[in-house]
């Protein structure tokens, strides 16, 4: 029999609020402030959450357990499989002395790292985003930023603070064409509603990134580089949101911006050269030593350049064909079976308020294999390695080798997602979401925050709108906001939410080898995005209430 979800099962919000929350708590407590290992936090807040969801809001044990197990299957593959294989490139690239190569090439641009930082964290990361999403940005700008010599925190947290302004349009518009085809909003609509709030913050996050790395006074030291970073992405972000559509804005602005940094770097250079490697106030951040600056380079040849470039950009290459819905559509066609969860598939429904009317719940996996960005990843590595003249063995043994790496990683982002899906299934995320819908006249600020939420929890923006999307319709709608503003302000407060999703983090750690140390990047990166989320709903709430801003909404 279908079961339906319960939102208030004590008849009392607060009550139910609090219960809802206990697993993400227990979740963040361990890994933020116990230190406990990731995979073991991961796997505590699933036990929690198994244990509310079945004994505090009614759902059968059988379908809590297919709920969970469909998560992890999700875990692995698309994320799982995308961590693994940039893990397998970055290894081969150390192995035949390429990162140092790259390091030097990188640093010959300018020998301010905080530059280095802005072209790749930022406009490099958001081309990524574009092309790919689903945690490719954030594992290619932290291998390559440790590459580089940052410190492993600092790789860590300024790639995930770097990947937020894009991800609304991640994945080729994903989240956003999600949302309107679920929720049935007008796509170009709430498209350019968004592009009516990210650009001013596309704008913001390079000034904010670089204060986080080093501090006000050397912010506003390099402020036209920053300036220029920012500008570039946000103007196109604005015009291809709004006169195109959502399917290249973040690779046509990602380019735009590297373009005009390099160029803009030919003929600025800042006065002070700042030579760190680490963040400010974390000199002794438990990871390795960094390279200084300040070290010796010899010079490289060409062939050595190029051989060190040869498998980044094979990879640029491969991502962006692999992002390509035609591509994606051929590949599905040739191998993409889909799997029913028995037992679980349409047996879940939700009901109002969260949807209009009762809605089952699918639960198919789709082992899209051939056409998933790690896939993609892997041809490149493989193509890559075989540039470089590494036999086939040498290669099938790296990639034994890199298994054994990032096996708990694997394991830890299965768990975490397990928990996401768990608490979609039982409706434990609705019920936080209800929270921050009965707010009334504050809906805008705290309904922004809702997206942030939903990030937070189930790692993906295209979820959080599939998750409260309709919601936020529905709210809008009783309020008389615009339902536009509202679904673009859950896509835009949730991108603030990717810093600090579990398996972002998780992805961040692997990919700078600082393994056990995920508590570690979840504190640091937290402030930047409670704080980043709250300005997002300032301004969403300045555009439902306060003139000239009311302008700006699509109606």
């Amino acid at each position: 029999m279908t079961w339906q979800q319960i939102y208030n099962p004590f008849g009392n919000m607060v009550v139910s609020t609090a219960l809802a929350a206990i697993p993400v708590v227990v979740m963040l407590v361990c890994l933020g402030f116990l230190h406990v290992k990731a995979h073991i936090a991961a796997g505590l807040g699933l036990l929690s959450a198994l244990v509310i969801a079945i004994f505090a809001f009614g759902m059968p044990a059988g379908l809590a357990g297919r709920a969970a197990f469909l998560g992890g299957l999700t875990g692995l593959l698309p994320i799982g499989w995308i961590v693994l294989n940039i893990i397998f490139l970055q290894q081969l690239a150390e192995q035949n002395g390429s990162f140092k190569v790259l390091q030097d090439s990188l640093s010959d641009i300018t020998e301010d790292r905080r530059l280095q930082l802005l072209l790749i964290a930022f406009a490099f990361g958001a081309f990524f985003e574009g092309a790919a999403g689903f945690g490719t940005p954030v594992a290619v700008t932290a291998a390559i930023l440790i590459g580089l010599g940052f410190s492993p925190l600092a790789a860590s947290g300024l790639s995930l603070i770097a990947n937020t302004a894009p991800v609304a349009f991640g994945a080729l518009g994903t989240p956003v064409i999600t949302l309107a085809k679920v929720h049935g909003y007008d796509l170009m609509q709430v498209t350019a509603m968004i592009g009516r709030q990210l650009p001013f913050f596309s704008l913001l996050v390079p000034f904010w990134l670089i204060w986080a790395f080093a501090g006000r006074k050397a912010m506003l030291e390099i402020w036209p580089a920053i300036l220029v970073t920012g500008v570039s992405f946000a103007i196109p972000q604005f015009l291809v949101s709004n006169f195109i559509g959502p399917e290249l804005v973040d690779i046509i602005a990602a380019i735009v911006s590297m373009v005009s940094l390099i160029l803009f770097l030919r003929v600025w250079q800042p006065r002070t050269i700042w030579r760190s490697v680490s963040l400010k106030g974390h000199e002794e951040d438990g990871g390795t030593p960094a390279a200084t600056a300040t070290a010796k380079r010899s010079p490289h040849s060409t062939a050595e350049l190029v051989r060190a470039w040869t498998p980044w950009a094979i990879m640029t290459v491969f991502v962006f064909i692999w992002g390509l819905p035609p591509v994606k559509n051929w590949l599905n066609g040739l191998f993409a079976p889909n799997f029913p969860i028995g037992g679980l598939h349409n047996m879940v429904e939700k009901v109002p308020p969260i949807v209009p009317a009762p809605t089952k719940e699918g639960a198919v996996y789709a082992f899209t294999l051939l056409s998933a960005t790690g896939t993609g990843i892997l041809l490149s590595a493989i193509v890559g390695g075989l540039v470089a003249k590494y036999s086939v063995g040498q290669l099938v043994v790296a990639y034994g080798r890199t298994l054994n790496l990032v096996k708990y990683s694997l394991l830890t982002i299965a768990l975490m997602l397990a928990l996401g899906t768990l608490t979609r299934y039982s409706g434990l995320d609705s019920t936080l979401g209800l929270a921050f819908a009965n707010t009334g006249v504050l809906y805008p600020f705290f309904g922004t925050l809702m997206g942030w939420l939903g990030v937070a929890l189930t790692g993906s923006d295209t979820a959080s709108n599939v998750l409260f999307g309709g919601m936020q319709k529905v709210a809008a709608d009783q309020l008389g906001l615009s339902p536009n503003l509202m679904g673009a302000a859950n896509s835009s407060g949730g991108v603030m939410g990717k810093m600090i999703d579990a398996q972002s983090i998780v992805v961040a750690s692997t990919a700078t080898r600082w393994f056990n140390h995920e508590g570690d990047i979840l504190r640091y990166v937290f402030f930047h995005s409670i704080a980043l989320a709250c300005l997002v709903g300032i301004f969403v709430t300045l555009q439902a209430y306060v003139w000239p801003f009311t302008m700006m909404v699509v109606r």
